[in-house]
């Protein structure tokens, strides 16, 4: 679904606080996708479009770092001139300092307490502001993440 869409309706509906209690007190929450956007601090590194216009672009802050589903790598033989996801998460560190997990598809992030495994046939890319993007391998432990900043 669309990220932008799926924030509003819950906000419309007043659903926000209670997934956030049943997640924090212990109900696992599974995100696909916009699903996944929407367990970061905020919706700013979804690749949707705005197709509405939510009153908050807070999120529900189950786990305290940013998530780029979807990552594509560059691809050096492209002809598109337009800007890469590494370009734009380096634009978001501009203006925020959470890191961003770059999820490519194929990929989860597992969270059980303290610890945060990276599963699936696909890694992951790490943004952290003023640093270079780091590689994450299926199987590598990432609860470092979960640590407040």
């Amino acid at each position: 679904g669309n990220t932008f869409r799926l924030l509003d309706t819950l906000l419309r509906f007043d659903l926000m606080e209670a997934i956030r209690t049943q997640a924090r007190g212990g109900m696992p929450y599974t995100g696909a996708s916009a699903g996944t956007n929407l367990a970061c601090p905020t919706i700013r590194t979804t690749n949707d479009m705005p197709i509405v216009e939510p009153p908050s672009l807070a999120a529900l802050g189950l786990v305290p770092f940013q998530i780029n589903a979807h990552y594509l790598d560059p691809d050096p033989a492209s002809t598109h001139k337009g800007e890469t996801r590494e370009e734009r998460l380096m634009q978001y560190h501009e203006e925020n300092a959470l890191p961003v997990v770059g999820l490519r598809e194929g990929a989860m992030l597992r969270v059980d307490g303290d610890c945060m495994s990276l599963l699936g046939l696909k890694g992951a890319r790490i943004f952290r502001r003023g640093m270079e993007p780091v590689e994450a391998a299926p199987g590598a432990e990432l609860g470092a993440l979960l640590e407040p900043r």
